[in-house]
C-alpha cells in the first residue's frame, strides 16, 4: 500500500490535485481521505462555543483516530471515517464513510504534514503551494456557497485564525514535503509527475514482492 499525504493552505488546490491523481489511477484503486472529516467532535459544547473554536489549529484534528484508520487499512482492514458537518461544527451521528484498503491511499488536509505521527505514516509527502490572494478568494467562495457563511464571518476568521495559523504551522510544514506543487490544480505538469511517480512506486513494490 502506498500512502500519499497532500498538504497546503486553505484554497491551495489540494483536493484538485488529489482528485487528478485518483482520476489517473481509477477510483477503484485509490482510497481518498479528507482530514476535514477528522475534526474533533465536541458535543459537550454549545453551538456558540463551537463557533468560537480555532478550526485552523492542528490540535483541533483527531489525528490519533486518523492514524489508527491508516494502520487498519495497511493491515488490509476496512475502516469507517467520521463525516463532519460544517454547518453545526460537529460529526454526523448516523453517518460514516467506508474506507477500503486499496493499493493507494491519499490523505488531503491543511495539517497533514504538521503532525509527526501522521507524517510517519506517509510514503510520499506533497505540499501544494499557491499564492495567498488566490487561496483567500477560493476560501470565500467555498465558505459562502458550501458552508452557509457570511462574507463578514469569512473575513474575520481569515484575519483571526486562518492567516496566523498558516504562517505558524502550515507554511513551516512545507519543509517536510518530498514534492512541492506550485499553483495546485493549475499545475498540470506537477500533477502528471506525481501520478507517474505513484505508478512507478507501485510497480517497484510489485517487482520486489
Amino acid at each position: 500500500m502506498l500512502i500519499i499525504g497532500i498538504a497546503g493552505g486553505t484554497g491551495s488546490g489540494k483536493t484538485t490535485v488529489a482528485r487528478s491523481v485518483i482520476e489517473h489511477h481509477g477510483s477503484d484503486k485509490v482510497t481518498f481521505i479528507s482530514q476535514d472529516n477528522y475534526y474533533k467532535d465536541n458535543p459537550h459544547l454549545s453551538m456558540a462555543e463551537r463557533e468560537m473554536l480555532n478550526y485552523d489549529h492542528p490540535l483541533v484534528f483527531d489525528n490519533d483516530l486518523l492514524v489508527e484508520h491508516l494502520k487498519m487499512l495497511k493491515a488490509g482492514q476496512t475502516a469507517y471515517a467520521p463525516i463532519y458537518d460544517f454547518t453545526t461544527h460537529s460529526r454526523f451521528k448516523d453517518k460514516t464513510e467506508k474506507l477500503m484498503p486499496y493499493n493507494i491511499v491519499i490523505i488531503e488536509g491543511l495539517h497533514v504534514l504538521s503532525d509527526e505521527n501522521l507524517r510517519a505514516m506517509l510514503d510520499i509527502k506533497v505540499f501544494v503551494d499557491t499564492d495567498p490572494d488566490v487561496r483567500i478568494l477560493r476560501r470565500v467562495l467555498r465558505d459562502i456557497e458550501e458552508r452557509g457563511r457570511s462574507i463578514q464571518s469569512v473575513h474575520d476568521q481569515y484575519l483571526q485564525t486562518v492567516k496566523p495559523m498558516h504562517e505558524a504551522f502550515i507554511e513551516p510544514s512545507k519543509k517536510y514535503a518530498d514534492i512541492i506543487i506550485p499553483e495546485g490544480g493549475q499545475n498540470e505538469v506537477g500533477i502528471r509527475l506525481l501520478s507517474i511517480l505513484t505508478e512507478k512506486y507501485l510497480n517497484e513494490e510489485r517487482t520486489t514482492e
